[in-house]
């Protein structure tokens, strides 16, 4: 474990080069009468020097209302109309890390999952915390907190949990190899989430489970999700669950799974990110086009063929309703019906 002072410097310029994007596509929009019409919208972008990062893998605003940005490169933060480079977030051998997920306790304190472990930055210190520390892998897709304090790590190997002292490994299903991307691993863990109600949930390449009273249920048994494929899963204000997966988009409520995919594609692959936005609206992705399924009316937005920018690796709304889209291409929000390339400038 590496504890230091960090010195958070105003960022000049951060770049990269991309090895490797790990998207899953979405094709055979509906044109018949059995399938609901997809409205279809160009997105035009110019090309922007001076991004956050050629690739910002994550998003988050937290409860002081400071945006975090995780990128090929490290954790920036917005500091008025700054970009402040959190410089201390490193990998055990001293290299920068790409953050993958950004989560904050119930204390204040906000923890990053990365290509090198999790680091936690709580004021002005930031602790590094690796295989070494007890952490099951140091290749970390994400990370959650919930209201006990503990903070739950996805990783290449599994998961498990920190409780302030050290790490437990959590057991789960194992699965298979997705042979679709270029990272998979029969233990790999998407995504995690704490609902309303304190359940935990997992989507896994085994599927979704979810964890309560030391209970743990296998979901997509029990409602029959046809992939072991699980990305994203989301709450809405109905308690009921917006679940991405290699097969599409379902919804889940009371034990009942709808294909939503099936209703506007003839046919479907796999969507990515996925949120519920504050009117309801839900905003998901598949490949180079971000659709939007308000009631049932489905727009897409599609991402002219050689612009790069926003392919999209999170959507996420901030605490203003303000959308975010960021991904291989730097940062971009979605403002009077257009997108907005948000740079190492601005505007915020």
């Amino acid at each position: 474990m590496k504890i230091e002072k960090t010195p958070f410097h105003r960022i000049r310029l951060i770049t990269g080069i991309v090895l490797c994007i790990i998207m899953t596509s979405c094709n055979g929009q509906a044109n018949n009468d059995d399938k609901q019409s997809v409205i279809k919208q160009t997105i035009q972008l110019p090309n922007f020097n001076n991004q956050i990062s050629d690739v910002v893998r994550t998003i988050f605003q937290d409860s002081k209302g400071n945006t975090w940005f995780g990128a090929q490169g490290g954790a920036f933060k917005l500091d008025g109309d700054s970009l402040i480079h959190i410089d201390s977030i490193r990998s055990e051998s001293g290299g920068r890390v790409t953050i993958k997920d950004i989560a904050e306790d119930k204390d204040g304190i906000i923890w990053f999952g990365h290509t090198d472990g999790i680091s936690s930055i709580d004021g002005t210190t930031v602790t590094n915390y690796y295989e070494s520390d007890g952490l099951i892998s140091n290749d970390v897709w994400c990370i959650e907190t919930d209201v006990n304090g503990n903070v739950w790590i996805g990783t290449i190997a599994g998961a498990c949990i920190f409780d302030g002292l050290g790490f437990n490994n959590f057991d789960l299903p194992e699965g298979k190899i997705d042979t679709t991307v270029g990272v998979s691993s029969t233990k790999m863990i998407h995504s995690i989430l704490e609902d309303s109600k304190g359940t935990i949930w997992f989507c896994t390449n085994a599927g979704i489970f979810s964890y309560k009273n030391k209970n743990l249920k296998n979901i997509s048994d029990e409602v029959g999700v046809p992939t072991n494929f699980v990305s994203k899963i989301v709450e809405d204000k109905k308690g009921g669950f917006w679940v991405s997966t290699s097969k599409g988009l379902f919804y889940l409520k009371e034990n009942v799974l709808t294909n939503i995919s099936e209703l506007h594609f003839e046919e479907s692959k796999g969507t990515g990110s996925l949120i519920v936005d504050a009117k309801g609206d839900i905003w998901f992705n598949c490949s180079r086009s971000i659709y939007r399924l308000s009631g049932e009316k489905l727009t897409e937005y599609r991402i002219e063929e050689g612009n790069y920018g926003p392919l999209t690796f999170q959507i996420y709304e901030d605490r203003q309703n303000r959308l975010w889209f960021v991904g291989y291409g730097g940062a971009y929000r979605y403002e009077n019906d257009r997108f907005i390339n948000i740079t190492q400038n601005g505007p915020w």
